[in-house]
């Protein structure tokens, strides 16, 4: 089985590239053959690629700079989306394409689930569920995965930040009333690999729209603390965690303050099921700790 994700530089991408397993080929394809800022580029580059499933994992993910940069998020995050689709129609294959929690405006009090109804708070969640709207227009074989607090050994994210900034200061602050599940790309990486096999088995029901997170919940302090606790095992750089609320770290983005997802339908219906958030951080917490040496504070 081939498969084509989006987004050569991306979390996911590296993920999955690196997840590859048996008979499964996976094969990035990004800029400048691909660029969904140019959705005209989408259809030559994919084809080229020969998949049997296409992963649509790049996007716009600059949530703060989108509040500046309408048209282009919605360019990529929605036509170039959307794209992506219409060209797995055409080629007659599955598409299989990244979502986020930011569709919800976070009022709920508990997880959410794929019945609830969307409310983006920002121009990048909003894109993100147009997103959603335009692949489920151009290819009925799709699979829309909603996922959440995103991290991974590879590229710019929060795990990765903490230990940054922990290298270089005593005390960090940082949002204690933002709640969600914190999800390691790897690990999507292996729900998608997980899901595509059985796609490639059963073409029958199993398209929809899912939520996959991992298991447990915490909010921004918490997962911080836990990464860099696990830091200081193996280590690392550590620092001090000071709780603030979201009104003292004002941001252009409005953000949910539940990000909860259940991702129960998933797991009924993939038979997957997500690892706990503590045990998949302590891993990228380990490899980027070892790769990348820093001596503790």
């Amino acid at each position: 089985m081939r498969l084509a994700v989006t987004g050569r530089d991306g979390q996911v991408a590296a993920s999955l590239v690196e997840s590859a397993r048996g008979e499964v080929e996976v094969v990035a394809v990004g800029r400048p053959s691909l660029d969904l800022a140019r959705p005209d580029t989408v259809f030559s580059a994919l084809e080229a690629a020969r998949p049997d499933i296409i992963v649509s994992a790049a996007a716009y993910t600059a949530v703060d700079q989108a509040e500046d940069e309408k048209d282009l998020a919605f360019t990529v995050n929605a036509a170039g989306a959307g794209k992506v689709a219409e060209t797995a129609a055409r080629m007659g294959v599955p598409v299989i394409h990244l979502s986020t929690d930011y569709v919800f405006d976070g009022a709920k009090d508990s997880a959410y689930v794929e019945t609830d109804i969307t409310a983006p708070l920002s121009v990048y969640g909003a894109s993100k569920l147009a997103g959603e709207q335009a692949v489920a227009a151009a290819n009925p074989h799709h699979l829309i995965l909603r996922t959440a607090w995103v991290y991974s050994p590879f590229g710019k994210n929060f795990v990765r930040t903490m230990l940054r900034l922990a290298a270089a200061r005593d005390e960090i602050s940082v949002v204690a009333d933002q709640w969600g599940n914190p999800t390691s790309a790897l690990d999507i990486a292996d729900a998608i690999l997980h899901a595509a096999a059985v796609l490639s088995r059963d073409k029958g029901n199993a398209f929809g729209v899912y939520h996959l997170a991992a298991s447990g919940e915490t909010n921004w302090s918490g997962f911080a603390r836990h990464i860099l606790d696990t830091s200081r095992a193996l280590g690392g750089p550590h620092a001090r965690i000071r709780d603030i609320a979201t009104a003292d770290y004002p941001t252009k983005a409005r953000r949910p303050a539940n990000s909860r997802l259940s991702s129960a339908k998933f797991m009924a219906a993939f038979g997957w099921v997500a690892p706990d958030w503590r045990e998949s951080a302590a891993v990228v917490v380990g490899r980027i700790v070892a790769d990348h040496p820093v001596p503790g504070r």
